[in-house]
């Protein structure tokens, strides 16, 4: 018997093979006849009554029914021919008459009655609207809770007949589920907590009935499995509720009203099974074309698939266009009623921005459906439409209510949540916004959620920024950093499939623009990267092959605002020459911009573009292309200050003592109060200005102070320009007395004060940080403290001055080739032409040359000094330090060793000293000289009377010793050349007596290969005469042939003869065989064959390689070769294992020799052999004409030139087996 499928023989999945034509007609109410014959009680006849035809008032007929006393069945046939056409409140109305005619004994009609009323109001409260009306009061609405209510009292009353009735525990169940329904969700609970709300209280009190009616029916009542399923999925406990549908399928494969396949189906769908649901949704569709709930099902199906693809995936529109025209279409034209179809049709209209088609259908969806989320569904495209409309309360109490309807709090409906949110943005009520996104974001990583999230702390940094507040932000700025890259992550989850968010990008680059410009610059990046693979094909230029020049030309279609700040990060970053090349094609951006005309200011990104692209020409040394831009700029906009300034601060590089102050004045008085142009003017003056020891004649202090007290008193740069005056102003005062320190050491608290109040304006402010890094070093002699932070401030502020400050404190602590370097990397920041860092390479030189008495490193520093003065001649104490510098070179001269210089170092020494005597004198005669006048005189005369002569007496001494040392010199060099002339000499005598070594040998190996040959030549001729001393003249052909030898007598020795002789020929022929193919084509050698030995005294031996004939030409060593062969020959012992092995067993005997390893055989018993051939020739004669003579070890005429066919070489080696047998038997005879 087959196994039965679904309850049935060959049943197919799902009822697949059951016929469907009358399967699947409506069986809902197809019992009710279509007339009904009532008995009369007075007359013998009966009364007919049309039950397709019903009158609108009942009256008539339930008085007839009770004058009758018709039975129980009549009034509920009648009833139910009622609610067949859909009038269940006459229904309702007749059982309710034929329950108050019944008597009161008739318990069980009237159970019956009160179940079918029961029903009846159940199936009145799917109908019913789950709230009223829009419009309407609720008194005057009769709800789902009315009709449950009433059910309730129905099931109340027949619980008070029967409370055992089976039929009640089904209606219970359902009263249980539908109650629930309407109950709001449970809230969350903690783990391990019993659940003890009033809708999972109905659910488990209506899984409790369903259990009881099915065991009242035996198992039988599917429709109590049915209840317990729909009870299952409603507690969430969903691969439960699959096997109850499953259990339903099986018993009743062709039920489809209801259908459990579509119960199946949605608990597949909740166990993330999605094909596996459209599968079962299909069926039912297949089995009832008309299904409403299969049709609707199927679109959700298709509508969760195209949300899966972005917009402009051609797969989003037709799995879009699927599921609304083709299943929620179809399902809204079933039913215009039916609530989830009114939902999924209302998001339609709503992107199609037809507001009072969603309304309408959002009111139905809420007002009629009993599912808790169809109803969160309704709110949803309510608070939408509102939302589109711009109406944020509205919106927000309609999200709320969608949020409530699908359980509120750590439950809920998260797009509500978020709508409710965006709602709250909206109304400013940031702080709420953000305290719901936290709350969301910790039950669920949802990226929108983060993103909003993010982006309401980045503005709220943002705002802090352009508003100059002073509170710290940055927790809020890693919160924000934290979050959207918390969203980054999420887009490399390809099954998420999270469409990239530039929002996401561009909020994240201008957060990490002050700390991390690398990253905000990767990420300006990758918006670049998305905005290029969206740019449209007609966009694209087609001949261009070069990957590179064709992105530059795909960026002209990019925003140019991108394009721009990338031109600055990569400024930032050093990078000049892309910096350019990026701000030029951002350019080119703005010319296309405006020809697409699309609104956007253009003229004033082209200024700003412009001035920063004059900037990159500056930092590339362009000044002259820098100074065009800027020229042109202010050509269009006279007014534009930026621009007039920078070409205001190239004059004053370019000519600081003649342009460069007319320009500057210029501006000055043409916008005085630009703070910018100020901070300007104040430079002009640190540069330009006179030290004097008053601070308050000071003319930038005084500028300085003007800007505090009449502009801004928080202006930055000025209070850190007054920190560097005082800064200076301390390190020149006096320190002899201790009043004196007092005064320098308030001086410096004073510095600090301005750079202290400049960091709390800006605690960014690496110039600030700076000074109070330099008073440190001044004040407190804090060098340690002092490195930290220049290191630092060197790792933000790229400026000459850190460096140099750097290159300060590392001479100081007397590490002086850290100092150059960070001197070196000063000068290199374009100033090339800074006097001040000049000379102060200068003077670390010359403290690297003293510390170590390096006149190379004094030389140096010599060149910077003049290199200084060269730069600014009218620098007076510049002039000192170079003379300096030649004083203390002539010092060192004469303190070195002689040794360690020459008499031109000294000489140069004595130069350099008249040139510091003659500039001392001179300083010491000007207005305002460095140092006192005296000192200066004093170092004149100390060089005019005491170093120069010491000089002279130096060069003299040096002269001298370098005479000496030239003549040792020259000795020592004729000494050493002489001793390598003969170290090359023996050398070269070793190289020739090797050669002769090696040629002597070269010729002794040729003249020993000569004798080889002709050794050679002399065996071959021996071995041909051998050869032909053995033939002799057959007597029947006459031709020559080999002479026969006899064999010895005994039946065993022909066998091992015979043995032997056939190992030996065959060993042989596979010699020679590949002897003659290795000289195929060759005219063959002659051969020398040796006679082969068997030795008493040999050892046995398991290796072949001892019993291998070697040919004599192979070997160098004829005869003692031949003994060494021979001498390895294990002959004797396996003749006595011969012997014991035939005493034993004849068949095995046989079998073993021919298995033996090749013999060799004994010149000594040739004789005998001779004399066996001649006995047995006899008995061979008859064979031999017919069978060709065996070829033995030893013989010449071998396979080598007497080849056989593999045939005939078989039938030879049968013969010699049948000959030895023979051999074998006459033995034993």
């Amino acid at each position: 018997m087959a196994l039965l499928e679904n309850g049935y023989t060959n049943g197919g999945t799902n009822g697949v093979a059951f016929p469907t034509d009358t399967a699947l007609a409506n069986v809902r109410f197809s019992d009710i006849p279509s007339a009904i014959d009532i008995p009369a009680s007075t007359f013998d006849s009966e009364v007919e009554i049309s039950l397709e035809e019903l009158p609108d008032d009942p009256t008539e007929l339930c008085t007839l029914l009770d004058n009758e006393k018709a039975a129980k069945n009549f009034w509920v046939i009648i009833a139910l021919a009622y609610a067949k056409q859909n009038q269940i409140d006459h229904a309702i109305e007749i059982l309710n008459r034929g329950l108050a005619s019944l008597d009161q004994g008739v318990i069980k009609e009237k159970l019956g009655l009160l179940g079918w009323i029961c029903w009846l109001y159940l199936l009145k409260a799917r109908q019913a609207p789950r709230i009223a009306p829009d419009g309407q009061l609720y008194s005057e609405v009769k709800t789902k809770d009315f009709y449950l209510q009433s059910a309730t009292t129905a099931l109340n009353e027949a619980g008070r007949l029967n409370p055992a009735f089976p039929p009640l525990f089904l209606a219970r169940g359902v009263l249980s589920v539908l109650r629930a329904s309407l109950q709001p969700p449970a809230k969350t609970i903690r783990p391990g907590a019993v659940d003890t709300s009033e809708r999972v209280e109905s659910l488990r009190q209506a899984l409790k009935c369903f259990d009881e009616s099915s065991k009242a029916f035996g198992g039988r009542n599917v429709m109590a499995t049915l209840g317990r399923a729909r009870a299952l999925y409603m507690l969430g406990r969903y691969s439960e509720a699959l096997e109850s549908y499953q259990e339903v399928l099986v018993k009743m494969p062709n039920l489809k009203d209801p259908d459990p396949r579509i119960g199946l189906g949605c608990c597949l769908w909740q166990l993330d099974f999605k094909e596996q649901a459209k599968t079962a949704w299909t069926r039912a569709l297949a089995l009832n074309p008309n299904s409403k709930v299969a049709n609707i099902l199927l679109g959700v199906y298709y509508l969760f698939e195209s949300s899966r693809y972005p917009t402009s995936d051609p797969a989003f529109g037709s799995l879009y266009k699927t599921a609304m025209t083709q299943y929620t279409q179809r399902a809204f034209k079933l039913d215009k009623e039916y609530p989830i179809t009114c939902a999924m049709f209302g998001g339609f209209f709503l992107l199609r921005k037809t507001f009072s088609t969603v309304e309408a259908l959002a009111r139905k969806a809420i007002e009629l459906t009993d599912v808790n989320a169809i109803a969160s569904d309704g709110w949803y495209l309510l608070a939408r439409k509102e939302h589109f409309e711009g109406e944020p309360p509205r919106a927000s109490e309609y999200y709320n209510k969608s949020d409530q309807a699908r359980g509120g709090a750590d439950k809920g409906y998260l797009p509500a949540k978020f709508g409710a949110v965006q709602m709250q943005v909206k109304m400013q009520d940031l702080d709420g916004a953000k305290f719901r996104l936290d709350k969301v974001i910790q039950q669920t990583k949802n990226p929108e959620s983060m993103t909003l999230l993010g982006a309401l702390y980045a503005e709220e940094v943002f705002a802090a920024q352009s508003s100059g507040s002073k509170e710290d932000k940055s927790a809020e700025t890693k919160k924000a950093i934290s979050l959207l890259e918390s969203v980054l992550a999420t887009w490399k989850d390809e099954k998420k499939r999270i469409l990239p968010d530039e929002s996401v990008l561009l909020y994240l680059a201008r957060l990490y623009e002050g700390a991390q410009p690398d990253k905000s610059m990767q990420c300006l990046q990758q918006v670049e990267k998305m905005q290029l693979s969206q740019v449209p094909d007609e966009d694209r230029p087609e001949d261009v092959e070069d990957e590179e020049a064709m992105t530059n030309l795909l960026r002209e279609t990019l925003a140019p605002q991108l394009l721009n700040n990338m031109g600055c990060f990569l400024y930032q970053a050093e990078k000049i020459e892309q910096a350019r090349s990026m701000l030029q094609t951002a350019l080119n951006a703005c010319v296309k911009s405006r020809e697409k005309e699309d609104g956007t200011d253009t003229d004033a990104l082209v200024t700003t573009i412009s001035y920063n692209l004059a900037r990159t020409y500056e930092a590339a040394g362009l000044q002259d292309e820098a100074k065009k831009v800027y020229e042109g700029l202010l050509e269009r906009h006279s007014d534009y200050t930026e621009a007039n300034a920078r070409l205001t601060y190239l004059a004053l590089r370019d000519s600081p003592t003649a342009e460069g102050p007319k320009k500057m004045a210029k501006l000055y008085e043409a916008d005085s109060t630009n703070l910018e142009v100020r901070s300007l003017f104040g430079w002009y003056l640190s540069k330009s200005k006179r030290r004097v020891a008053n601070i308050a004649e000071d003319h930038e202090q005084r500028h300085y102070k003007h800007t505090l007290l009449g502009h801004d008193k928080h202006d930055r740069y000025a209070l850190t320009g007054m920190g560097n005056i005082y800064l200076l102003s301390a390190r020149d005062m006096r320190r002899d007395t201790d009043s004196d320190k007092e005064r320098r050491r308030k001086i410096y608290e004073k510095a600090v004060e301005f750079f202290d109040k400049a960091l709390q304006l800006d605690p960014k402010n690496a110039y600030a940080a700076q000074g109070v890094a330099i008073a440190l070093v001044d004040d407190k002699k804090d060098f340690a403290n002092a490195v930290q932070i220049f290191s630092k401030i060197r790792d933000t502020l790229r400026d000459a001055s850190v460096y140099l400050n750097l290159g300060h404190v590392y001479a100081e602590l007397r590490q002086f080739t850290k100092s150059i370097e960070n001197y070196e990397t000063a000068l290199s920041k374009d100033r090339q032409r800074d006097a001040q860092i000049l000379a102060c390479l200068g003077r670390v030189w010359l403290l690297k040359g003293k510390q170590e008495t390096n006149l190379v490193a004094m030389k140096t520093a010599l060149d910077y000094a003049e290199r200084a003065l060269s730069v600014a001649p009218e620098q007076i104490h510049l002039e000192f330090n170079m003379a300096f510098v030649q004083n203390q070179i002539a010092l060192l001269v004469m303190a070195l060793p002689e040794t360690q210089r020459t008499a031109q170092d000294v000489q140069d020494a004595a130069d350099g000293l008249d040139k510091a005597i003659e500039t001392f004198s001179k300083i010491a005669k000007a207005k305002n000289p460095p140092y006192p006048r005296g000192a200066l005189e004093q170092r004149a005369n100390m060089g005019k009377n005491t170093i120069s002569r010491q000089l002279e007496r130096t060069l003299q001494s040096q002269k001298e010793y370098e005479e000496k040392n030239a003549t040792k010199l020259q000795h020592a060099r004729e000494v050493r050349e002489a001793e390598m002339k003969r170290r090359e000499a023996e050398r070269r005598k070793k190289e020739e007596a090797e050669m002769e070594r090696k040629r002597q040998i070269a010729e002794d190996r040729l003249r020993m290969v000569e004798e080889a040959q002709q050794l050679a030549e002399q065996r071959v001729a021996e071995e041909r005469a051998r050869e032909e001393a053995e033939l002799m003249t057959d007597t029947e052909t006459g031709d020559k042939v080999k002479r026969k030898k006899k064999t010895a007598a005994g039946g065993k020795r022909k066998k091992k003869d015979a043995d032997d002789s056939r190992k030996s020929r065959d060993r042989s022929s596979e010699a020679d065989s590949d002897v003659g193919d290795s000289d195929a084509g060759e005219e063959p050698a002659p051969r020398k064959r040796r006679r082969l030995e068997r030795r008493s005294t040999a050892k046995s031996n398991k290796y072949k390689s001892s019993e291998i004939v070697v040919e004599s030409e192979s070997e160098e060593g004829g005869e003692e070769g031949e003994v060494a062969g021979a001498a390895g020959s294990p002959a004797e012992e396996r003749d006595e294992e011969m012997r014991d092995v035939e005493e034993e067993d004849e068949d095995t005997l046989v079998q073993r020799r021919r298995k033996k390893i090749h013999r060799v055989i004994d010149e000594d018993e040739e004789e005998e052999e001779e004399e066996e051939e001649e006995e047995g020739g006899a008995a061979e004669a008859g064979g031999a004409a017919s069978t060709p003579a065996a070829p033995e070890a030893g013989d010449e005429d071998d396979d080598l030139f007497n080849e056989k066919s593999s045939d005939e070489q078989e039938k030879l080696n049968s013969n010699e087996d049948a000959e030895m047998k023979d051999k074998d038997n006459e033995d034993e005879e």
